[in-house]
């Protein structure tokens, strides 16, 4: 129990520093950081599979197309939300961002509802309602969706359903994804390198070049860390670790990144936050009646 909640949190924890580091290779367009996190990631998670001898699951997942088109859908889910994760940051944009990683355990609530056909509670359904409203008070104070936080909680909130109902554990299941990405990212930075607008060749900085390669370990890494915490911990402890990540960034975008956080900014945040409080504290109450009738 103690080992899992370390791991959780460490795993969150680099999560919520994401923003820094994206920050720190600005000059790089995001789709060319996008490129380099799937050729590095795989190059790492290559290194990661050859030491412990972990290539079995690899020859028989190729010959079920099921599976493999499966980890295809996950792996485009998990494109479209690193690209924009990192556009938003780069952009000036890490609250948006933030926001998303707030609301996507209730999107995972909501896909639950209409996928996987799981009944809600009352008091989940209030927590819904809270969150939606919410989600409309930005709206109409920003005069449009807020866009990039429910792109980032739809998008991922897709893969985690993907991966919770997928044939392959976490590193395997990883493994899989970078294989897939990796032939577009490869032709991708090539392209940018025959006409002459590969940074990574260009830069004069060897802390972008060295920044960009540690993007495999930096991408691999929490995800594993996450996945070895899960098994260990309740889904209640879980959900509650969560929160560390998109709080970090939020004090980031503020604190570090000078974002404007106005008031009426501010109230939709509250909103929000308050219909994640009332969704954790109505499932530890669940969780503990439960307990004391067994």
């Amino acid at each position: 129990m103690n080992s899992g909640i370390l791991y959780a949190t460490f795993a969150f924890f680099c999560w919520g520093l994401f923003p820094l580091y994206f920050h720190a290779i600005g000059e790089v367009p995001p789709q060319e950081i996008l490129a380099h996190r799937m050729l590095w990631s795989l190059l790492f998670l290559v290194i990661v599979l050859t030491v412990r001898r972990q290539w079995k699951w690899l020859p028989a997942v190729l010959r079920q197309p099921r599976i493999l088109a499966s980890f295809v859908a996950s792996a485009v889910l998990l494109t479209a939300n690193w690209f924009i994760y990192i556009w938003s940051v780069n952009n000036g944009h890490v609250i948006d961002a933030s926001l998303g990683y707030f609301i996507n355990p209730l999107i995972n609530v909501l896909l639950g509802v209409l996928v996987l056909k799981e009944k809600l509670r009352r008091g989940q359904w209030i927590a819904m309602a809270v969150a939606a409203s919410g989600v409309a008070w930005l709206t109409w104070q920003a005069g449009q969706l807020p866009w990039i936080a429910l792109i980032l909680g739809i998008t991922f909130g897709g893969y985690g359903l993907l991966r919770k109902t997928a044939a392959l554990a976490a590193l395997e299941g990883l493994s899989l994804e970078t294989m897939i990405l990796f032939p577009l990212a490869l032709v991708y930075v090539l392209w940018l390198g025959w006409h002459g607008q590969n940074t990574f060749v260009n830069t004069p900085h060897d802390s972008t070049r060295w920044l960009l390669a540690a993007a495999g370990p930096i991408t691999a890494i929490p995800l594993l860390l996450f996945a070895a915490g899960a098994r260990k911990i309740p889904m209640a402890v879980l959900g509650l670790i969560q929160y560390l990540s998109p709080t970090m960034q939020a004090l980031l975008g503020v604190w570090v990144f000078h974002e404007a956080f106005s008031s009426e900014r501010l109230v939709g945040f509250l909103i929000i936050w308050t219909a994640l409080l009332l969704y954790v504290v109505e499932g530890l109450w669940i969780s503990r009646r439960q307990a004391a009738a067994a």
